[in-house]
């Protein structure tokens, strides 16, 4: 069924107020027709990820949080401490949609032909403000989801996908054969994990606990070090020998395998901090 346009949909929203308060409320936005190459897409399904976080909460303190608002306008809200308000500045009395990627149904298109191709179809798409009933976008920033996908199945296409492809064509870029990941066990991690396992390139994965260490070497991870244990220096030792892993992307921050990576090899050793 057609739309009747302008139409109206929520739209989470972050505020951080003069007072030092974050607000995070629903806003009724209206949507409007869209040009010729956009299109607008029910959203049914957004990821949250770590940059969607820090827009979302900003520098509050969430231990403060607390539900106000009323049960037709909810909100949270939470105290942003004095010291905190200098790094948010920019964004003080803006209310600022959230959401960087997600994935719906195109109930609406514009008259160019690469639109009108998307009409009806399940899509995801990057470009903000995702956290919403309705989202209207470039059509080029969609990406058709294949048949039988759902929204659910498609909405984390962009930043891990690109991020992992990422750290594979740096490797490559710089000669190295191999490479070890600190967040092995996370949504990035384990589509790092299936990359390194259809091409062929040894992965050095490092977790915080056993159970984590099962559930990859359930996904077919071969080198998977729990850096818990008092022996996860040797483990991790022994895997960067067999892999030759030159390589290192740590989001610990704290320098996890710098020290470990070997030396002496034609390759310099290198950790990314994430």
């Amino acid at each position: 069924m057609a739309l009747s346009f302008p139409i109206t949909g929520l739209q989470l929203r972050s505020l951080i107020k003069k007072n030092g308060e974050l607000e995070v409320s629903l806003v009724n936005v209206e949507v409007l027709p869209p040009a010729p190459n956009k299109v607008v897409i029910r959203i049914e399904a957004s990821p949250i990820n770590p940059s969607d976080m820090g827009l979302l909460f900003g520098a509050a303190d969430m231990s403060t949080a607390r539900q106000t608002g009323t049960p037709d306008s909810p909100a949270i809200t939470a105290d942003v401490t004095r010291s905190a308000m200098a790094a948010m500045a920019g964004r003080v009395d803006h209310s600022l949609p959230v959401g960087n990627e997600g994935a719906g149904i195109v109930v609406a298109a514009g008259t160019s032909q690469t639109a009108q191709a998307l009409l009806g179809k399940a899509v995801a798409a990057i470009g903000g403000a995702m956290y919403a009933h309705y989202r209207t976008v470039n059509a080029e920033d969609c990406l058709k989801l294949p048949e039988g996908a759902t929204p659910a199945d498609g909405a984390s296409c962009f930043f891990n996908p690109l991020t992992a492809l990422g750290m594979v064509e740096t490797m490559r870029g710089e000669n190295h054969k191999a490479l070890v990941h600190t967040a092995a066990a996370s949504n990035l991690g384990q589509v790092l994990n299936r990359i390194c396992l259809q091409d062929k390139i040894g992965l050095v994965n490092i977790v915080r606990d056993a159970s984590q260490q099962e559930m990859l070497r359930a996904l077919g991870a071969s080198y998977v070090c729990n850096s818990t244990p008092p022996n996860f220096k040797d483990d991790l030792t022994q895997a960067l020998a067999e892999t030759g892993a030159t390589l290192a992307f740590d989001a610990s921050g704290g320098g996890l395998v710098a020290n470990s990576l070997p030396h002496g090899s034609r390759h310099q050793p290198k950790a990314f901090d994430l």
